[in-house]
Formats: structure tokens, sequence, C-alpha cells
């Protein structure tokens, strides 16, 4: 459901594992996929994969698996979407950005939902063609509230190991999706508002000691909320940006082909989220901020 580029990625490696898979995507996307079939481009090769495609919410009709891949924004919209079409025994998996989604997909979706963290890196170079740049793993987590248990969580594995697809299944899927968060604060803005890719960015002293405050404030929100998210991983996570040389932020594509951005789920979590708590986060509210402006102009 939302299948943009990761959901186009999953959904073709599934597929050619011998999975019965439907994109729910964009008309666009949808035309080119029932025409040429997806096009996956990874390693240097190219193949078109034969597969379902729809606009509909009712293509989850009968899935035993739901990959929610839509931005966070869209959550509760597609979460309403879906509900009534959903099989009685479906197992939805959030693999979207930021914290929260679980239970937004849960308040309209009465359905057992594990959360995932994605580290894959993929774009869309046109209609029904998605390009694998980087990574390729998932980890994935759950808790009893969320409907989701050992078993559940272990079939979710087992389908994606069929596809080749490396999942890590977390007793600690909180701080999985806080130090994701953190990733995500440190590297999506700066990313967006300089237009330059991750190995750039972090060439610059003076660009990894913002992304470096970014990320501290992130921890201290974490900490405040009872998560164990560790300063470590700030610098984690400056030395893990130089391995994404060429990789382009989620935020910086989204702001160069005219769409929504997730900043309102990412940085700007973190700037509201600490004001809350009478904190300050005044890195993360600024790059909030610089990226709404730049969506701003792009709609002028």
């Amino acid at each position: 459901m939302g299948a943009g580029a990761l959901g186009c990625y999953f959904g073709g490696r599934l597929a050619q594992s011998g999975a019965k898979v439907t994109l729910i995507a964009r008309p666009a996307n949808v035309e080119a996929i029932k025409r040429d079939g997806l096009i996956l481009e990874s390693g240097g090769t190219k193949t078109a994969i034969r597969l379902d495609a729809t606009t509909e919410p009712s293509g989850v009709r009968d899935a035993q698996l739901v990959l929610v891949c839509v931005k966070s924004a869209d959550t509760e919209s597609a979460a309403k979407a879906i509900a009534p079409y959903l099989a009685k025994d479906a197992i939805l998996v959030s693999l979207q950005n930021s914290i929260g989604n679980v239970e937004r997909i849960r308040a309209h979706a009465d359905r057992p939902v594990a959360a995932g963290t994605v580290y894959t890196a993929a774009n869309m170079p046109g209609p029904g063609h998605v390009k694998h740049t980087g990574g390729g793993s998932i980890v994935i987590g759950g808790v009893p509230a969320w409907g989701i248990d050992d078993a559940k969580l272990t079939a979710i594995k087992q389908t994606f190991d069929a596809a080749n697809v490396p999942v890590e299944i977390s007793s600690s899927i909180e701080l999985v999706l806080w130090t994701k968060l953190m990733q995500n604060c440190c590297y999506n803005a700066v990313c967006a508002l300089t237009e330059k890719p991750y190995g750039e960015m972090a060439a610059v002293p003076e660009i990894r000691d913002v992304m470096g405050q970014a990320g501290y404030e992130v921890v201290a929100l974490a900490q405040r909320k009872g998560v164990k998210l560790e300063p470590t991983a700030v610098e984690a996570a400056l030395q893990r940006v130089v391995t994404m040389a060429t990789t382009m932020s989620s935020t910086a594509q989204d702001l160069m082909k005219g769409k929504p951005t997730e900043i309102d789920y990412l940085n700007g979590l973190i700037a509201r989220e600490s004001k809350a708590l009478g904190m300050s986060a005044p890195i993360n509210a600024a790059l909030a901020a610089l990226v709404k402006l730049k969506e701003q102009k792009r709609k002028q």
C-alpha cells in the first residue's frame, strides 16, 4: 500500500521469489507497470517483473501480508481506505519513517501491525521504474498491544527471507524506531536544503556539526520519554552517512518532484514534542522551518 520507491523495490523482490504481489500505486506507475512490468534496476542490471498493480485500496483483498509504505501524513487515510478489504488473518507491517504510525494504523484497521525500519535506498527515475541504490535490509518488531507475537514476526521474516531480503527481528523495536528517526533528522533536511548527496554533506565539517547537533536533540527527547537512545548513536549515524555517498534523502527527492515532504514527522516532530515538554530543539526547528519554506517555493 503506497508503492513508491521502497514499496516497488520490496514488492518486486517478493514477486521475484514467487509471491503473488499487488502494488497499490499512483495512476502513472500503475499504467507503466501494467504495460511494461515493474522495471527493477539493481547492481547494474534491469529486470522487468510481472505483477499486479492497481490504484484501488481494494487491492489488499485476500492478502496475508500488507506492507504499508505511504508517507506518514497519509497513514490514517490509508488505514481507513484498506480496512474494509483486509482479510481476517492479514498481518500489516509499517515500513514508514518516524514513530507512532503503528498506533495510527491500528486506530482504523483492527489487525496485527508490526513496525519495520528500512535500511534501503531507492528512487524512481520514471513511472514503473525503481532503482535500488544501496542497502536492502529491514528490522522488524512488535509488542503485544499491537497484536504482534514472535510467531507472526517469524512468518514475516520467512516471507522476506525467501526473497533474499535480510530481515532482523528486534526485541527493542521502540529503540530501533527512535534510532532511525534520529538518523533521518540528521540527514534528510540537510540533503533537501543543500541538494547535495550524503557524501558531499559528510565531507564538510560544519555540515557534520549541524547534523550532529540535530541528532543530539533527538537523543535528549528520546531519553526524556524513557527510550534508551545513547549519544554514541549520533556519531555512529555520522559515520554511516559516509558509506551512502551518492544517496539523496527521501525529503530531497520529494522536493525535487514537487511533492509534500514528511518533514512534519521528522525534524518537525522533534521540535513540537520537545517544546511540549519544555525542552529546546533549535536545530531541528530551524531545519523543519527551512524545508517548509522550500516546499512553499516549489508550489508557486
